[in-house]
């Protein structure tokens, strides 16, 4: 396959999108995410021999994005250069009413901004976790993290996330 340009063509058919977002979850500005993407496919297929197959070729690849998407996070922290951005998802589930699906699509916008609005550690913590679906020991090999300092930083940054959105309901 590292030579097979239609092979090399649908793998990023199909990941693309998914790890554009993962990058995007994580340093918050497109242009970014969509250079880590790039990089992220070239480094993969350029060290494909590399590839042990001991989990799925999509986890590896996700695992090379998000490694990617924190060293240009923290790379970007030291020249304060991180963008803003917001992230629009759309709600995939066919069996949802159309009044049930826009309900839904506006709760998850608000959780994903409430996220944006989140200190930076506790964003990228809880990105990896809930929505990257990382388990702690996992997180604490991509952060550098202590497992007791993982498990303590997600706690509050569910709780910080808790209070921002019950806030905002009364507001």
């Amino acid at each position: 396959m590292q030579g097979d340009r239609r092979a090399q063509t649908a793998i990023y058919d199909r990941y693309y999108r998914a790890m554009y977002n993962t990058a995007l979850r994580i340093v918050k500005d497109s242009a970014t995410a969509e250079d880590i993407m790039q990089e992220s496919f070239l480094s993969a297929f350029t060290k494909l021999g590399t590839f042990k197959g001991e989990v799925t070729f999509g986890a590896w690849l996700k695992r090379i994005v998000i490694n990617n998407s924190i060293y240009q996070y923290r790379k970007g922290q030291k020249h304060q250069e991180v963008g803003l951005e917001g992230v629009m998802y759309k709600v995939e589930d066919k069996d949802v009413t159309e009044s049930d699906s826009g309900r839904t699509e506006r709760m998850a916008q608000k959780v994903l901004e409430t996220l944006n609005e989140l200190k930076d550690n506790y964003r990228i913590s809880l990105t990896l976790h809930l929505i990257e679906g990382y388990d702690y020991e996992e997180i604490c090999e991509i952060t550098g993290m202590s497992y007791g300092s993982c498990r303590t930083t997600i706690s509050r940054a569910k709780e910080s996330l808790r209070k921002k959105l019950t806030v905002s309901e009364i507001v």
